[in-house]
């Protein structure tokens, strides 16, 4: 016995009681990891980004990083897709930097990043982890800062297609910020 569906010519019905909670985390590197990010303009680095991701209807938790990287933590609105939003993010604050000439050369950042999730009881332990960045960094090199994240969420990965780690080549992560 065969059954036959029945194909409702109606349109779909919108789903109006949608709701979500979701707290992102995500991390990305300059390109060729280079400690580009200074001190004097990375707040308004951080004030611009913020305004991208307020333009995608996401909420930004907290924003902070090294000269190499960044560290970006939202409550995400899921009108856009993840990789667009990082996308849009990458693109309008690199060419935010490049029109301000605030390298002395092109910038760019790395391609890939990474993107955690977490639990709304998790938040205020992440923002403060974000807000510390510095501290961290000086017991902790960005590479084992960044493989630590993949084995917590155990995601699989490959050592080459990582970020290019140039740190290894310092003995602290502090060595790493003095050299730029």
């Amino acid at each position: 016995m065969r059954l036959r569906l029945r194909r409702s010519r109606t349109k779909p019905k919108r789903m109006p009681n949608t709701y979500t909670q979701l707290y992102i985390q995500f991390v990305f590197a300059v390109k060729h990891r280079e400690s580009l990010i200074k001190k004097d303009w990375k707040d308004d680095l951080y004030k611009y980004i913020t305004g991208i991701v307020q333009n995608n209807k996401s909420k930004m938790l907290a924003i902070n990083g090294m000269s190499d990287h960044i560290h970006i933590f939202i409550g995400y609105k899921p009108t856009i897709a993840v990789p667009d939003l990082i996308k849009d993010i990458k693109l309008a604050s690199g060419s935010w930097i490049n029109d301000n000439k605030l390298t002395s050369h092109r910038f760019n950042w790395q391609e890939g990043y990474g993107a955690f999730s977490y639990r709304l009881r998790d938040v205020d332990e992440i923002c403060l982890y974000i807000q510390n960045q510095e501290e961290h960094h000086g017991k902790r090199t960005f590479k084992e800062e960044y493989i630590g994240l993949l084995n917590d969420f155990a995601i699989a990965y490959e050592e080459k297609y990582l970020f290019d780690f140039f740190n290894d080549l310092y003995s602290t992560p502090a060595e790493l910020e003095r050299s730029s």
